[in-house]
């Protein structure tokens, strides 16, 4: 080979044995400083680099301490990837069983969340710690197309020898980042892998466009948050006076009065009800939506500014669980009010909590709703669904409905009428209490 740098296509076209060879002495000559055959691909030189300056052993294991199996639900439950699994796994994991390869998902810090493919080869790669909980950033594991893709962040293909781990070397991997298109945050990398025989250079470009498919659709599904906050927030504006604008819990607007349309607004994280002051429009009064904020422009400028926790807050919310099929949220506050129905989970939960305003902790409310103290996990994914929607209403640590916050709870006549499908031990206590 003649060219003074790798180029993957033609390496493709090698033997593979050949191929192997070159790519070997390629790496042992740059890693001992000596003047290689062929330089490498500069992305490859460029994460060998960085190994040496982190400390990574050519020669060290890749084994990792595995998440535990409730964190990695958790991993699993709150991150936006699981949302489009099923479009990776579509684009993917077919492919990867029948090219003899599997699909690996993991999160924005390199851990694996997820992988799909042939049994063989998720055989295989439990030996390499190529499985779920496990850690694959390049202080991990070296020069790896997961850990490489997410310190370049962009799609990597990483072939055999130019992994900087020895283990590796009879693997090939691609790998691209999945970003959430409401903020570009980084998401995590979904990456296809299996022995250094199937390596083909199509699958970078295979794989980096299944990952631009999963933003498009967290694109869609945003669009259409975003619509069902507009059909909420629409009639309260029309009752709004002055300047105001509903935004979702990431700024993008859904609806606005008296005041020329932007996009996108920057928020303070956290941000939570009261007044607060915000580089594009001033103090604000901030008031709970479902899935957003009503933000309501002041015209008149603060004695001090900086946030004031309560004024212009969510003031009442009122739980109906009185009919046996349909339970339902309403809050009100200085603008108007809205209402949300719950599932039967969410319904159990808040209705826990109405009945007791001093707070539970998450291994209470576990042992409330599902008998068991130990599903902490379960509940703080629920509680985290529930505070999308009200999150200017319900605090935490412990959960509870904010002090400010008058809550009025509506049951059924007959306790024996609550929630009449739920296994809840708290539920079923109360259904045992007589009538007033």
């Amino acid at each position: 080979m003649n060219d003074s740098q790798l180029d993957l296509k033609r390496l493709a076209t090698m033997d593979a044995a050949r191929a192997t060879r070159l790519l070997r002495r390629v790496r042992e000559a740059t890693l001992a400083g000596r003047t290689p055959p062929v330089a490498p691909r500069p992305v490859i030189d460029a994460s060998w680099q960085r190994m040496t300056r982190l400390g990574v052993l050519p020669d060290q294991a890749t084994s990792s301490v595995l998440l535990r199996r409730d964190e990695l639900e958790e991993r699993r439950r709150t991150t936006a990837l699981g949302a489009v699994m099923h479009t990776l796994a579509g684009g993917l994991a077919g492919i990867a069983d029948a090219s003899t390869q599997i699909m690996v998902v993991t999160d924005e810090h390199g851990r694996v969340l997820w992988r799909q493919g042939h049994t063989g080869v998720m055989r295989r790669a439990n030996g390499i710690c190529l499985e779920e909980g496990a850690a694959w950033s390049e202080h991990s594991t070296g020069t790896n197309a997961v850990g490489t893709a997410l310190a370049m962040g962009r799609a990597v293909q990483v072939h055999s020898a130019e992994h900087y781990v020895e283990s590796l070397h009879d693997w090939t991997c691609a790998a691209a980042p999945v970003h959430d298109p409401r903020d570009r945050r980084l998401l995590g990398i979904v990456d296809v892998s299996g022995p250094a025989a199937a390596f083909h250079p199509a699958t970078l470009a295979l794989v980096d466009a299944v990952a631009r498919l999963a933003e498009a659709e967290l694109r869609e599904r945003h669009l259409r948050t975003v619509e069902r906050l507009r059909s909420v927030a629409a009639p309260i504006l029309c009752r709004v006076g002055g300047r105001a604008v509903a935004v979702d819990e990431h700024g993008w607007t859904a609806a606005v009065t008296g005041m020329a349309p932007v996009d996108r607004l920057a928020l303070p994280k956290p941000l939570r009800a009261g007044r607060v002051r915000l580089p594009a429009l001033g103090m604000c009064a901030v008031e709970p939506l479902p899935g957003g904020w009503l933000l309501r422009v002041e015209s008149g400028e603060p004695e001090a500014g900086g946030p004031v926790p309560g004024a212009g807050a969510a003031s009442r919310v009122v739980l109906d669980v009185s009919r046996p099929h349909r339970w339902t949220v309403a809050v009100s506050g200085e603008a108007g009010s809205w209402s949300q129905e719950l599932s039967p989970r969410h319904a159990e939960l808040l209705y826990v909590l109405a009945r007791h305003p001093e707070g539970r902790t998450a291994a209470e409310l576990a042992r409330d709703v599902f008998g068991d103290p130990a599903r902490t996990v379960t509940v703080r994914a629920e509680l985290s669904r529930i505070r999308r929607t009200l999150a200017g209403v319900l605090a935490h640590r412990p959960y509870r409905f904010g002090e400010e916050v008058e809550v009025e709870l509506r049951g059924p006549a007959d306790p024996a009428d609550l929630l009449p499908r739920s296994t809840a031990p708290a539920v079923r206590a109360a259904r045992d209490q007589p009538p007033d």
